[in-house]
């Protein structure tokens, strides 16, 4: 049975949640107001749990562990999505699932323990990377042009399509990059990355500001 949270434990909860500084934060007016409505906007999506799982997808293991993220993508540049999570494929034996911030710290169980409880005690890893990495948002019509100043990757729709993620580099900062849909990219940096990389994608930015860039 589920535990439930007694009225000090969710007063704890919510003061180290006041007191989190997210790795961009600081840039929040600054994405503001370098984003172009209709364009191209930029925003940082703090505290999401993120997960990465070693486990060979074809095990016993590896179907308990895609019990809980609704499924394990099979190739290079698959996301296997579902209600709860979002599951990247890194490596034929390594993936990064991505949630909501709620689901790393519920008192009832956490994804990384259900991961864990999953996993068992068969070969594989699961580490809890919520800290790790964050995630920035970049959508528009100007988005992939953005990308295309400072990633290796070829964008063009017809090669990279709506759905599939990759490890590559932007501004020569390693990173995830997912192109959630045609006009919107999800965007995992490191966190010690995350200004510098949040200042390069707003200087990448700044001439589709000018109102003579059609």
């Amino acid at each position: 049975m589920a535990e439930t949270a007694t009225p000090a434990e969710t007063v704890n909860v919510d003061r180290v949640r006041a007191a989190r500084r997210s790795p961009a934060e600081h840039l929040a007016d600054a994405f503001a107001a370098g984003s172009v409505p209709g364009a191209v906007t930029l925003k940082e999506i703090p505290y999401q749990t993120q997960v990465g799982v070693r486990v060979d997808r074809t095990s016993d293991a590896g179907t308990r562990v895609a019990s809980v993220t609704g499924g394990l993508p099979a190739a290079c540049g698959e996301v296997v999505s579902s209600d709860s999570a979002s599951t990247v494929w890194l490596g034929p034996t390594e993936f990064l699932v991505v949630a909501p911030e709620e689901s790393h710290d519920s008192l009832g169980g956490s994804l990384v323990s259900d991961l864990t409880a999953a996993l068992g005690s068969d070969s594989g890893q699961v580490v809890d990377l919520s800290a790790n990495r964050t995630t920035f948002e970049l959508s528009g019509s100007r988005a992939r042009a953005v990308l295309e100043k400072s990633c290796a990757l070829d964008l063009h729709p017809r090669v990279l399509k709506a759905g599939t993620a990759l490890s590559t580099e932007i501004g020569h900062i390693p990173v995830v990059l997912w192109k959630v849909d045609e006009e919107s990219f999800k965007i995992f940096p490191r966190a010690s990355f995350a200004d510098y990389l949040g200042r390069w994608l707003l200087d990448s930015m700044r001439e589709y500001a000018s109102p003579e860039v059609p």
